[in-house]
């Protein structure tokens, strides 16, 4: 169960980053952050309600709201990344977050089995040549690398956070609650600086009111994804969880190939493939 629900976590952040790349495209990051943050809120908050979640309420929110704190930068940067460009370069750098939950892991004494720790090194050394990574380039590259390496930060930072901010169902969905009230916050305080400055909140032809349901999408598959992950860490050891759940860049790269007619190269598909064998070996080890 461990590997179902942090492959799911892969599927679903996978789809979340190609969507918000695309929609950074069009609308600036801080805006496409707020607005598909603020749905995902809305929809949890009337969840929330319903289960009578409230009742959870305790200690461990406050890792929710230091989860709610990092996410936002986290996904700015790695929005404004990804509209830079190419996905299929951007996305498996992004790989890198899993290094702080499996340090973590490991540092509490979490050892695993050496087939699940020949899956980890293959799969993580999938996922990198998957995007083939270019380190030469034209400025805005190497832009968007430091972007990335600085999403990957703070998303490693979630991944842990969230890992601790429940231990029921209810409790998980008021902690994702909590986590995105606190995101559109910082996310919208931010907007209102960059507005402030002089940066365009919207395009100059106004909101792209055909552009709602993929926010939507963008914000509700990422809360979903950190509520699987939050699952497959409390099954299963964090090490395998984290490492399942970082293969979403496969995913945002396959997208991008399907969609928009990025190119994968042989290296890149040598990639996707250790990325599965190294799977394999997590999910069967």
């Amino acid at each position: 169960m461990t590997a179902f629900f942090a492959l799911a976590t892969s599927l679903l952040w996978g789809l979340a980053d190609f969507g918000g790349g695309v929609l950074t495209r069009r609308l600036p990051a801080l805006t496409v952050v707020v607005v598909s943050q603020g749905i995902a809120a809305a929809v949890l908050g009337a969840i929330v309600v319903a289960t009578g979640g409230w009742s959870e309420a305790g200690p461990r929110l406050w890792f929710a709201c230091a989860a709610g704190l990092a996410g936002p930068v986290a996904l700015i940067c790695f929005y404004k990344a990804l509209a830079l460009g190419p996905m299929g370069v951007v996305s498996p750098l992004g790989t890198l977050s899993v290094a702080i939950p499996v340090g973590v892991g490991l540092f509490l004494g979490e050892r695993p089995g050496p087939v699940q720790a020949m899956g980890i090194a293959v799969a993580v050394a999938g996922v990198i040549l998957a995007g083939g990574p270019q380190m030469r380039g034209a400025p805005v590259q190497r832009r968007a690398i430091v972007l990335t390496l600085i999403a990957a930060l703070g998303f490693g930072t979630v991944f842990v956070l969230i890992a601790e901010a429940s231990t029921t169902v209810t409790g998980l969905l008021l902690a994702l609650f909590v986590q995105r009230v606190v995101s559109v916050g910082v996310g919208g305080a931010a907007l209102y600086v960059s507005v402030r400055r002089g940066a365009p909140a919207l395009p100059a032809t106004g909101f792209p009111w055909p552009s709602l349901p993929a926010l939507a999408f963008v914000g509700l598959a990422d809360v979903a994804a950190n509520g699987t992950y939050a699952v497959a860490a409390r099954l299963g050891p964090v090490t395998v969880a984290a490492v399942l759940a970082s293969l979403y860049p496969v995913v945002t790269a396959l997208a991008a190939r399907g969609f928009l007619s990025e190119r994968l190269r042989t290296l890149q598909t040598a990639g996707a493939g250790l990325a599965l064998l190294g799977t394999v070996l997590l999910a069967t080890g």
